[in-house]
């Protein structure tokens, strides 16, 4: 990837996080980025694809983050699906979380035959893959795929809501119960401590 790409995908990555991706303008990502305009277009053909490729490298950010600190977390492969609420409660702690960029552009752009949209909606079944994966590698059954995931997204927007980490623990908890006996899935009501 050339410097110019990725400041110009750096920069539009944050402002597309923070204001919205159609709140932000080309002309916006241009100013800050500071580049030329022939440069953008060189780059990225429209604010589509910028935005496509802003997804992608987002969507491989975050499923990169959350497979390093489930391991992290949770050493034993059985404890890993509940261990996703705690590395959520990790991002909800951040000073300048404001929500799933996935969901917001799927609410954004609700038209399900949107290119924006599909890709936010991949992600999201991308991220129930790895649900499945953890919940078969713990000896569960992968059918609550569907389940947790819907249990994270409601999270998620709990969070933005309350401003607080407990919407993930309130989620583990019911997770918890989802998936069996407390002495197999048993619950730490504590904010894990972030990686350095």
């Amino acid at each position: 990837m050339s410097q110019v790409r990725e400041r110009i995908l750096e920069v539009a990555s944050n402002l597309f996080y923070k204001k919205g991706i159609q709140a932000v303008g080309v002309d916006a990502i241009i100013a800050q980025a500071e580049v030329a305009r022939m440069s953008f277009y060189r780059h990225f053909k429209s604010k589509e694809g910028l935005v496509l490729a802003f997804l992608e490298q987002r969507d491989e950010q975050i499923r990169s983050w959350f497979e390093t600190e489930v391991i992290r977390l949770a050493p034993e492969p059985m404890d890993r699906p509940l261990a996703v609420f705690d590395a959520l409660a990790l991002r909800f702690a951040t000073q300048d979380y404001r929500g799933c960029a996935f969901i917001n552009t799927m609410a954004e752009i609700p038209n399900r035959e949107d290119l924006v949209h599909q890709a936010s909606a991949k992600h999201k079944a991308l991220f129930q893959d790895y649900l499945a994966r953890l919940l078969r590698d713990a000896g569960f059954s992968d059918e609550y795929a569907p389940d947790l995931l819907q249990l994270f997204d409601g999270a998620v927007v709990s969070a933005v809501r309350e401003g607080s980490a407990e919407p993930a623990f309130r989620a583990k908890r019911l997770a918890a119960l989802l998936l069996g006996p407390p002495a197999r899935t048993s619950v730490k009501r504590r904010t894990p401590v972030a990686s350095r």
